[in-house]
């Protein structure tokens, strides 16, 4: 979620500084802490303080409300998966992308409850969708750019190891080194390790049966595998935002989604694509 509300993007971000949710934001403020003289008082010595608290509330109701989507379409995969009817990758993409497609357009909205009274954060108004408002930020800000994590390199802005412009950060899931996981201060340690209760038994015996060290490197082969649903996400989501089919035979619509593949491919040299896809 941080990641996000650093990186912004999309239309979420972009409402959350409109005068529209600043107006009612406040009007939450003054219903919720009308009889609260101490928050009260601090509302008048920094306006924004409360205000801001509920941006990233506002970020945490429209992630809970992606990854209800998100959920819904891994889980059918699932079964799908386990019924014989997916088998390959390509079938994995196409699945996701169409549910992707399918939920694009799902409005988001978020609004709470205080004295029985409702009050709105994100209207049907503001015209905030799933796919270009949630899904296409969240591509972006987690696996494209990401944050360095502390330890593999420098702070030190005299190092110059850490780009300037956020616009070049290349830190985000499909760029990260399934290595270092298992090391102190590796955040997607904590992951890996939660995922690691909930494996299916039959991927669970794939890892012992394929590898040399067995449950040795376990966290490090979990991180492997969810890098490699993420290039799967990924893949739908690029395929789903083409500008026509991509089985057209138009020379001009070819040209225009070759356009949009290559500028998104182009992003993707540096990742961990070959590197994943030559892993067994």
């Amino acid at each position: 979620m941080k990641v996000m509300l650093w990186h912004g993007g999309g239309g979420l971000d972009a409402y959350l500084d409109t005068d529209n949710f600043i107006e009612l934001s406040n009007a939450v403020i003054r219903a919720k802490f009308k009889n609260n003289p101490f928050i009260s008082s601090i509302n008048k010595l920094f306006p924004n303080f409360s205000v801001e608290q509920l941006r990233v509330y506002s970020y945490y109701s429209g992630l809970g409300q992606f990854w209800r989507v998100m959920a819904d379409i891994f889980l059918e995969l699932s079964d799908l998966y386990e019924l014989g009817e997916i088998n390959s990758i390509p079938q994995v993409i196409e699945h996701i992308k169409s549910g992707l497609v399918a939920n694009a357009t799902n409005p988001v909205t978020y609004s709470v409850k205080i004295n029985g009274k409702a009050y709105d954060l994100l209207p049907s108004a503001a015209g905030l969708t799933f796919l270009s408002d949630l899904a296409i930020p969240y591509v972006e800000a987690i696996f494209f750019r990401g944050t360095p994590f502390q330890g593999t390199v420098s702070y030190n802005a005299q190092a110059y190891q850490i780009p300037a412009d956020q616009a070049r950060f290349e830190y985000g899931a499909l760029y990260a080194d399934p290595l270092p996981i298992g090391g102190a201060g590796i955040p997607p340690t904590l992951l890996m390790q939660d995922m690691s209760h909930y494996i299916p038994n039959y991927l669970h015996d794939l890892y012992r049966r394929t590898r040399r060290r067995e449950e040795d490197d376990l966290l490090v082969q979990i991180c492997i595998t969810f890098q490699k649903s993420m290039f799967c996400v990924t893949s739908a989501a690029i395929i789903g935002l083409m500008p026509y089919a991509s089985e057209t035979e138009d020379p001009i619509e070819q040209r225009a989604n070759h356009a949009h593949l290559e500028v998104w491919v182009s992003r993707l040299i540096t990742s961990q694509l070959l590197d994943v896809n030559l892993r067994d």
